[in-house]
Order: structure tokens, then C-alpha cells, then sequence
């Protein structure tokens, strides 16, 4: 049974959790945070979703399947560490560049960064990947029991008096 108000504010608090796993994971760069806590935090706002709806609903909502999340996130994070490799240096070797700013500054980013965001879909990837593989097992499994006693009740009502 779907509660109103649970899916209401679930519509309302996803994108807001989301927007929220975005400045934990560029903040961790510098402070506490980084991508493995942005990742559970944008995790989470499906997840939220699934317990006000359903794991369809949240899928849906994702639009990606989580391990296409996962591997891309393996992907990222190996590259900034061949970057260091590419230059001559060791494997994961901190790599700084500058780009410029929409307002004429700098911005200075690093591979860590890319890391991080490696980080952050590998951790998003395998959380939803678990859950979503656990939620679908257990509404298998409710749908089947309640097939069952629709089954046994049929059964039982089909029998002569005796």
C-alpha cells in the first residue's frame, strides 16, 4: 500500500537528496565528503523512492541500469589513475590542471577529482545494485505466496463436502 504522503514527499526530497550528493562529492575534494558519501547519499534518494513505490518506480526513476553506474565508475577511476602513467609518473599520481571559469577566473582541477567521481558512481552502482536485486527477490517472493493461497483457497473451495 502506497502512503500518500511518504510518495509525496519522496517526489519532493529525491531531487533535493541528489543535488545534495553533488556538494558532498565536489566539497570532499577539499573537506570532508568525496565520492563514497555523495554515492550513498544519491543512493539513498532512490531507495527512497522504492519504499514509497516500488523497485519499478525506482528504476524507472534512474533511467540507468546500476551496473552500467558501476562500470563506468571503475572506468573513471582507473583513467585518472593512468593518467599519472601517461605523463611518466606512478599509477594514481595526483595530476593539477587549470581551466577557465565562465566569470574569466580559473578553475583548477585534479585527477583525485575524476577519481572521486569514479568513486561516486561505483558506490551509487553497487548500492542500488543490491538493494534493487533484494527488493525484486522479496516482491517475487510475496507475489508467489500470494499466488499460493489463491491457489490453496481455490483448491479448498473446489472440494466436495465429505
Amino acid at each position: 500500500m502506497i502512503s500518500l504522503i511518504l510518495a509525496t514527499a519522496a517526489r519532493v526530497v529525491q531531487p533535493l537528496l541528489l543535488l545534495f550528493s553533488i556538494f558532498i562529492l565536489i566539497r570532499g575534494h577539499n573537506a570532508p565528503g568525496g565520492g563514497f558519501a555523495g554515492g550513498l547519499v544519491a543512493a539513498i534518494a532512490f531507495i527512497l523512492l522504492l519504499v514509497a513505490y516500488d523497485p519499478a518506480t525506482a528504476r524507472q526513476s534512474l533511467r540507468v541500469n546500476p551496473r552500467h553506474l558501476l562500470a563506468a565508475g571503475l572506468l573513471v577511476a582507473a583513467a585518472s589513475g593512468l593518467a599519472g602513467l601517461a605523463i611518466g609518473e606512478a599509477f594514481l599520481t595526483a595530476i593539477f590542471f587549470d581551466l577557465p571559469a565562465l566569470a574569466g577566473g580559473r578553475v583548477e582541477l585534479s585527477t583525485v577529482f575524476f577519481f572521486d567521481v569514479g568513486v561516486y558512481l561505483t558506490v551509487v552502482g553497487v548500492t542500488l545494485t543490491i538493494v534493487f536485486t533484494l527488493a525484486e527477490a522479496t516482491e517475487d517472493e510475496r507475489d508467489e505466496a500470494a499466488r499460493s493461497a489463491a491457489l490453496e483457497e481455490a483448491s479448498e473451495r473446489s472440494r466436495p463436502w465429505s
